[in-house]
């Protein structure tokens, strides 16, 4: 009886094993020959499965986004606050550590592949997908903010993380896993705060407003 083989999971495996390789070797020495031989495969058995070396990337990049998906939305996470869920994307142990490592090297790819530029979008996109439910779910005020006061949050946010993880993936021992956390709690206090007196600001904004229209007198 012919062996039946699982090939979404052995997609899933090349690219895991990419991932790891990528994070120890570079994006450059990791070569699909590299990849393979890492996986236990032929490099026709990789072939079989991808076309390219950014097609294994991108499988990759897929696999980590929904690695961490699967965290944010287990059942442990529902009691979690906001600090805990956002550090998901933070190396705070091997797995993030590996992941985080991959992204850091794929950047640095970026700025010379018309290509990666656009996968690079799309993977900012699904960041800020990701982390805007996280937000939702544990800020209350954040429905009632306006849509471009959520976004100014969020890319502050976002960006500060894409901003900790090189140092912190290059300098573990200034970076523990406690200081990374720490500085990831004061920048959303500080994006809160700031975001509920713009919000405070722009909501007194417009009573002025009207109360200048009701009255017609022009608004100083």
């Amino acid at each position: 009886m012919p062996k039946i083989v699982d090939h979404e999971a052995r997609r899933d495996e090349i690219a895991l094993v990419a991932c790891r390789v990528v994070a120890s070797h570079g994006f450059e020495q990791a070569t699909v020959v590299k990849i393979a031989r890492e996986a236990g495969y032929t490099t026709g058995m990789v072939a079989h499965y991808f076309d390219s070396k950014q097609e294994i990337i991108l499988a990759a990049l897929r696999l980590i986004l929904r690695r961490i998906e699967e965290r944010l939305v287990k059942p442990t996470a529902a009691s979690a606050d906001l600090l805990e869920l956002l550090a998901e994307a933070l190396p705070l142990d091997a797995q993030r550590t590996t992941e985080c490592a991959f992204w850091t090297a794929f950047w640095g790819q970026v700025p010379a592949d018309k290509r990666l530029k656009r996968i690079n979008a799309w993977v900012h996109r699904e960041y800020q997908r990701l982390f805007e439910r996280c937000f939702a779910a544990r800020w209350e005020e954040w429905a009632s903010w306006s849509p471009e006061l959520r976004a100014e949050v969020m890319s502050g946010v976002v960006t500060f993380i894409n901003g900790l993880t090189p140092g912190a993936i290059l300098s573990p021992g200034e970076w523990p896993p406690e200081r990374q956390l720490a500085q990831l709690s004061r920048q959303l206090e500080l994006w809160r705060a700031w975001a509920v007196r713009a919000a405070a600001g722009a909501a007194a904004d417009n009573t002025d407003t009207a109360r200048a229209r009701a009255s017609r007198l022009p608004v100083v």
